[in-house]
């Protein structure tokens, strides 16, 4: 039974970076992939916070890309189907929303953060998320489509309640 996050964390994070690429050359691509890889991580772990969820979701799978390409106007591309498509059914639409909620508000991204310091992922593992919470102008740059509130909208407002709810419990949630 695979109980680590890695298949979904990758998968995500290069359905946002394939999604809202950088529009510079490699540092730029590799610093928008790190910040996309950043705030997968923080959502995955939040979403699955025991080794049991991770290893349910390794067993189940996590549910595809499917919606998340109708949402943003990429589907239909025709090569779905193929074996160089077959990372697309381990994103998590869930992990890949609340992702977006996280690169667009600093807030949230700073409460969720503090929020893994209760669970198990990062027992004993030091975790830095800078590039996250403090990014640098060339982060900015290199990540513009990845952090922009409107473009990521649709897929921030997804699960956005439930990250929320999932980070400040018991507040009433303003949509």
């Amino acid at each position: 039974m695979q109980a680590d996050l890695s298949p979904v964390i990758a998968a995500t994070a290069q359905w946002l970076t394939c999604a809202y690429p950088s529009g510079g050359g490699a540092l730029s691509s590799a610093l928008c992939e790190v910040q996309a890889r950043q705030a997968v991580t923080v959502a995955a772990w939040l979403r699955y916070p025991t080794p049991m969820d991770a290893a349910l979701v390794g067993m189940a799978g996590p549910g595809g890309s499917a919606r998340l390409d109708w949402i943003t106007g990429a589907d239909g591309t025709g090569a779905r189907d193929t074996d160089e498509h077959a990372w697309r059914t381990w994103v998590d639409e869930v992990v890949a929303s609340w992702a977006a909620c996280l690169l667009t508000d600093p807030e949230l991204a700073d409460l969720a953060v503090a929020a893994l310091a209760e669970g198990s992922h990062t027992a004993g593992v030091s975790a830095e998320f800078r590039r996250l919470l403090a990014p640098d102008e060339a982060d900015r740059r290199a990540a513009a489509l990845l952090r922009h509130p409107d473009l990521l909208a649709p897929v921030a407002e997804l699960h956005h309640s439930q990250l929320v709810a999932h980070l400040k419990p018991g507040q009433a949630l303003i949509a």
